[in-house]
């Protein structure tokens, strides 16, 4: 709206006071430098005095009634994408602010322009590959290529997801995490040395990210009933292995044939299932080439 307002008002939670010293809250430093930036003065409300903010948080609480009355005159409340979700709230933020345009008028003669740069929209971050072939970034593990292992990369950090890269070179890319002590682990990039070391499989910390689907899961579960610990463990890291090398899907497709026909997915068979047919190749006769057909079109030319 470009206009900036003296405070910035905002209860005690951890985005803005997480610093705790000396039995007093002290603002977080992201959270001042915001604030600088804007040109606004920071402060917040009482502990445990949230009627302080009471206006405010009764619109909220209004504006949520609203959405699901919304929702229920849509008949629906599934998006096929984010982006359509997200016009769907605007549009829905729009309609209910239309009614207090005088209001906000009023609010916006006495506050001062907003001039300043557009804010980066990203933070960027220098981490180091650990020999796990994982990164932490704010307190949660993402796994990345084995190639990567203790390499730096740079993270650039996104509201929504995030960005990794090997110098300037894209790595790849990847939903953001919110919290702490959460985890992001692709099989594709651990399965490499797991399969070295299948003993290591029964007491891996992020084994359930090891289970592509559950028809991956009801083939492990089948090998550990014929072959039970760590042979088990080697054949199923084995089939894994084979699905980050070829195609997932094909390999998921051999796997609910065997499981329906009642066999144990050996490796072996498996293999033979999603390898590809061997082509064959045509048998071409070598045509005759008559040399004088070239002879008669450059005599024509020449007429």
């Amino acid at each position: 709206m470009g206009k900036v307002p003296e405070w910035h008002q905002t209860d005690n939670s951890t985005g803005a006071t997480h610093q705790v010293r000396s039995g007093q809250r002290e603002f977080n430093p992201d959270y001042v430098e915001l604030m600088a930036h804007l040109g606004m003065k920071p402060r917040t409300i009482a502990v445990g005095q949230k009627e302080q903010n009471g206006t405010v948080e009764a619109q909220h609480g209004a504006f949520k009634r609203f959405l699901r009355q919304q929702l229920l005159c849509r008949r629906d409340s599934e998006f096929a994408t984010d982006e359509a979700f997200s016009q769907w709230l605007s549009s829905a933020l729009h309609k209910e602010n239309s009614r207090r345009q005088r209001r906000l008028q009023e609010e916006l003669a006495v506050m001062k322009p907003l001039a300043v740069m557009r804010l980066p929209e990203f933070k960027e971050l220098t981490v180091w590959v650990s020999q796990n072939s994982t990164i932490n970034v704010l307190g949660n593990l993402y796994s990345v290529p084995p190639r990567l292992m203790r390499q730096r990369l740079s993270v650039r950090i996104y509201e929504d997801h995030l960005g990794v890269f090997y110098g300037d070179t894209p790595i790849q890319e990847m939903p953001r995490l919110t919290g702490r002590s959460h985890h992001t682990i692709d099989y594709r990039h651990v399965i490499w040395s797991l399969v070295q070391k299948p003993g290591a499989f029964a007491r891996y910390r992020y084994r359930e990210a090891l289970f592509p689907s559950l028809v991956f899961r009801r083939a492990y579960e089948a090998l550990q009933a014929a072959h039970p610990g760590t042979p088990g463990d080697a054949a199923y890291l084995r089939i894994l292995h084979l699905a980050a090398s070829t195609l997932e899907c094909e390999v998921q497709a051999a796997l609910e044939l065997l499981l329906e026909a009642g066999q144990v997915p050996k490796p072996e068979r498996v293999k033979e299932l999603v390898r590809p047919a061997q082509p064959q190749v045509p048998l071409m006769s070598v045509p005759t080439v008559d040399l004088a057909l070239y002879d008669a079109l450059l005599a024509e030319v020449k007429l």
